[in-house]
């Protein structure tokens, strides 16, 4: 899809993140996705983020396919986390001052107010760099795993953290968060006022799948971080509690500080020969995840957006998720699938029973809308977004992504909605049957190639041979003659 503003000046853009692949999961992704398409669009793009070994410096990495610069700053692991890194403040604004000022971006845009984020906002102050926030954090993720906080004292450690995330956050010239909801959430919080919401955005042609969703193999999946949060647990109770006559299976993707306990979870609710835990896979497998799904789960009580969710929308998926944050942005209750209330078992049971009761046609028409939603939050209109506010051009944010005229229409009119999905499983067949075309007329080449190169070699090898063979008669010849004339110096 092509941008539709004009290509802006290049610009030199710091991305800080307290968290950056290899971690898994939406913050990382959204601060990977945003640097490869920026660095795609001729921008010069430094991702400034905690080493996740004990190598740190500054290296270029390849993420989503684009080389990029990354300056990893040395930490050390989190107890009980299993990404979350730690930073010594020692010393690090003195180093990150003089990294940015060998840099000279034009902006610095922070994906959280934790340490990296906190000490840029400081730097960006003292060397008037315009900076951008976009807030992807809920205390409610992250004191859960603080041993400092004993548990009769997290509600007073939340409404801490929330104050400090504003004190952080609001410094920024610009502030967004991935949705509305999200936004909302954040000003009931802290107050902060004037908050865009951009959509994290995707790049929905990976997961363009020919194949329509089915319950001929009917299989419920979840894919996300295996924390706390993310309530798996509720998941796997509900799935145990299906008719003893039913043959789906759960399929959950990923890892994550809760996965020993998931594990112990569905083997004591009786369905561990049900549940396929798959563990992190490459994003070369996601696609495949997705299209083996009849519905896809998030369970979730703390999404501020959920790329998972997405990316399952963007498969032609039904979705179930809890309608609580900004999950019910992205799942419109009986339109794209259906919202039950947090950490409600039963409700979910049923919900997971009457999906894998319909039909293919039905499934279908849940799967139509969802592709339907998804146009809303193409990647390329995120960094349209983004590359606007970098530059202060504010007016042609009036209308952000998730505030499309359209965006909540309803299925009312569902030609329009099949002639969407139809149009997007259409292109997808057509960049496959280009691919194909294409790999087909590589192959034909290549072996052309090798053709020619085989005559070839066998060409050179003759000369070779030949001229080798002369070579070898004279050698031959010359060490005859001297020995004829060292035995005549004998004689």
């Amino acid at each position: 899809m092509p941008s539709r503003y004009p290509a802006p000046k290049p610009l030199v853009v710091v991305i800080g993140c307290d968290t950056f692949p290899p971690d898994i999961n939406g913050a990382a992704r959204f601060a990977e996705r945003l640097a490869a398409g920026l660095q795609g669009r001729n921008h010069e793009v430094h991702v400034i983020a905690p080493s996740t070994n004990k190598r740190y410096g500054v290296y270029r990495e390849v993420h989503a396919g684009v080389p990029i610069v990354v300056h990893r700053l040395k930490s050390y692991p989190v107890p009980q986390h299993k990404f979350l890194r730690y930073i010594s403040p020692f010393g690090l604004r003195s180093r990150l001052v003089k990294l940015i000022k060998n840099i000279a971006p034009d902006v610095i845009h922070i994906q959280s107010h934790l340490m990296v984020g906190r000490f840029l906002t400081s730097v960006a102050r003292q060397l008037d760099i315009r900076l951008v926030a976009t807030n992807h954090t809920m205390p409610e993720n992250l004191v859960r795993y603080s041993l400092l906080v004993p548990k009769l004292f997290e509600r007073l450690a939340m409404r801490l953290a929330w104050a400090d995330t504003g004190n952080i956050v609001s410094r920024a010239s610009v502030v967004t968060t991935p949705t509305r909801k999200a936004a909302e959430i954040l000003n009931r919080a802290t107050g902060i006022d004037g908050i865009y919401a951009i959509s994290c955005g995707i790049d929905s042609r990976p997961f363009a799948s020919a194949t329509p969703v089915s319950n001929r193999k009917p299989r419920a999946l979840f894919l996300g971080r295996l924390d706390y949060e993310k309530h798996v647990h509720i998941l796997i109770e509900a799935f145990s509690k299906l008719p003893s006559s039913s043959d789906a299976v759960l399929e959950i993707v990923g890892d994550g500080s809760e996965r020993e306990s998931l594990e112990s979870w569905a083997q004591e609710c009786g369905i561990a020969n049900r549940v396929v835990f798959s563990g992190s896979i490459p994003d070369s497998e996601l696609a495949a995840a997705y299209a083996r799904a009849s519905v896809f789960v998030m369970p979730s009580i703390a999404e501020l957006q959920s790329i998972a969710t997405m990316e399952a929308m963007a498969s032609g998926r039904p979705v179930l998720a809890a309608n609580a944050a900004a999950l019910p942005h992205l799942v419109h209750d009986g339109e794209n699938g259906f919202l039950f209330a947090p950490d409600n078992v039963e409700q979910l049971t049923d919900l997971l029973d009457r999906v894998f009761a319909m039909n293919d046609a039905e499934l279908q028409t849940l799967g139509d809308k969802s592709l339907h939603l998804i146009q809303s939050h193409d990647i390329n209109r995120t960094l349209d977004a983004f590359e606007k506010i970098y530059q202060n051009q504010m007016a042609d944010l009036s209308d952000t992504v998730d505030n499309e005229p359209d965006y909540q229409l309803a299925t009312s009119s569902i030609a329009i909605v099949k002639s969407s999905a139809s149009s997007a499983r259409a292109a997808a067949a057509t960049a496959r049957g280009n691919l194909t075309n294409l790999r087909s007329g590589v192959v034909e080449r290549l072996n052309g190639v090798r053709g020619e190169t085989l005559e070839r070699f066998d060409d050179l090898r003759f000369e070779v041979t030949r001229h080798t063979s002369k070579a070898t008669r004279k050698i031959t010849k010359s060490i005859a003659r001297a020995l004829d004339r060292f035995r005549n110096r004998d004689e």
